[in-house]
């Protein structure tokens, strides 16, 4: 098994300890303490993207989806989609080689200790969410394509650029999927910035998009209400109280389902 850099921080891990878990190492919490003095809304966004995620699994498997397929997922720690819907089988994906094999380790010993004798409903694949073709090729081994799939893009396209062109590559995911599929995103966008003018300066060289150009992810599926709206305020598990805080960045949410062609 390829190790760690334990004298590195690295970003899965740094993800995981953002969300209170154990994988990780003192280099990483260091890299996380500074990272929270120059930009301190950063653990705030990290939990409320998995807050979402959360509500949006719960939410898409109560619509009676049974499969998962998790892209740029990380390390599977702390509330990720198989401990949501522990019924539905997942496929994670990260294209990471060092960040896989240790996501691998982390699930055969989560199956191992609660269950050693049945076989594990989720395992781990390193594909790039880029070439969608090997992305099935490798998750179809273990789900039914034919079937509805809950596809999960939470807070990974925001690190893609247009020239990259994850825009072909969701679009190809999206076709792939049979009716009845669901599509879950999160995208950070310009802090405050929800109008729908292009960015412009350096940001615009990266994924940084407006709205609409998010929106324009979920292609002819059928957003869900809400909509495409702020991730805190996708389905909350409770109302806003008096003096509830507001994350001062923009990390917009959605969850969309593939409709049947009319005939």
């Amino acid at each position: 098994m390829r190790p760690f850099d334990q004298h590195r921080p690295n970003p899965a891990r740094m993800y995981d300890y953002m969300l209170g878990g154990s994988a990780n190492y003192a280099v990483d919490r260091e890299a996380i303490e500074q990272l929270a003095e120059l930009i301190p809304e950063a653990v705030p966004l990290a939990r409320a993207n998995r807050a979402f995620l959360q509500r949006a699994v719960r939410y898409v498997a109560a619509a009676g989806v049974r499969q998962f397929l998790d892209l740029g997922s990380g390390l599977p720690t702390q509330g990720s989609a198989h401990e949501v819907a522990p019924e539905a089988r997942v496929v994670y994906v990260d294209h990471d080689p060092v960040v896989a094999t240790h996501a691998k380790a982390l699930l055969a010993e989560l199956a191992e200790a609660r269950a050693p004798r049945a076989p594990g409903r989720a395992l781990v694949v390193e594909a790039d969410l880029l070439d969608p073709d090997d992305v099935l090729a490798q998750a179809g081994r273990f789900l039914d394509l034919a079937e509805p799939v809950g596809v999960v893009l939470v807070s990974i396209l925001h690190f893609l650029p247009d020239s990259a062109q994850p825009q072909r590559a969701v679009a190809a995911l999206r076709e792939r999927m049979p009716p009845g599929s669901h599509l879950v995103i999160t995208h950070a966008t310009t802090r405050g910035r929800l109008e729908e003018e292009r960015p412009q300066g350096p940001a615009a060289s990266g994924g940084d998009r407006t709205p609409a150009e998010i929106r324009a992810f979920f292609g002819d599926f059928v957003l869900e209400p809400p909509g495409l709206v702020q991730a805190v305020d996708w389905r909350p598990d409770r109302p806003k109280l008096v003096g509830d805080w507001s994350l001062p960045s923009s990390l917009m949410a959605g969850v969309a389902k593939k409709v049947a062609a009319k005939k």
